[in-house]
């Protein structure tokens, strides 16, 4: 189940990377988030599976489809080719590499002496070291969202205004 999923996972971000659709990549995404929080349900974590699926799945995409049709000029047909997709495809092989060297290099600890934590102590954990982060993240949101809206706004421009 765990490399079904996974595959599930790793061909959503190939779809992300290499679509040449905006939307596309962005529900490529979202098909990548939920496959991660699958396997956070593999691994007997349905908290980040609930969190993973609310706020990336859910809020994170719907920032990006939302800024996306705001932003979509009329005659822009929403293509992502470009240029630099090879020194995209070095430089994502690169960190593919240094990712497996890490993985590969370092020990890990053995899964048997894992801790269990209670909802308790995370919940106070997440409201009291962790508050200001989370508000950071929805504050960066809410300003990209604006921005993005006015962006996508006309301008209201008068004839014979040259400012």
């Amino acid at each position: 189940m765990f490399f079904a999923i996974s595959t599930i996972a790793i061909a959503g971000g190939i779809g992300t990377v290499i679509t040449p659709n905006v939307v596309y990549a962005a529900l490529f995404l979202l098909l990548s988030l939920l496959a991660v929080a699958g396997i956070y349900i593999l691994i007997f974590s349905p908290f980040l599976a609930l969190v993973q699926i609310l706020i990336y799945g859910g809020a994170v995409i719907v920032v990006v489809l939302f800024a996306l049709m705001l932003t979509r000029q009329s005659g822009e047909a929403g293509n992502l080719d470009s240029r630099q997709k090879p020194i995209a495809f070095v430089a994502g092989s690169g960190m593919l590499a240094v990712l497996i060297a890490t993985v590969l290099k370092n020990s890990w600890p053995d899964p048997v002496d894992r801790q269990v934590v209670g909802l308790t102590e995370l919940g106070s954990e997440l409201f009291t070291r962790w508050a200001v982060p989370f508000e950071l993240a929805s504050l960066l949101l809410l300003v990209a969202l604006i921005g993005a809206i006015v962006l996508a706004r006309p301008s209201d421009k008068r004839p014979g205004d040259n400012s």
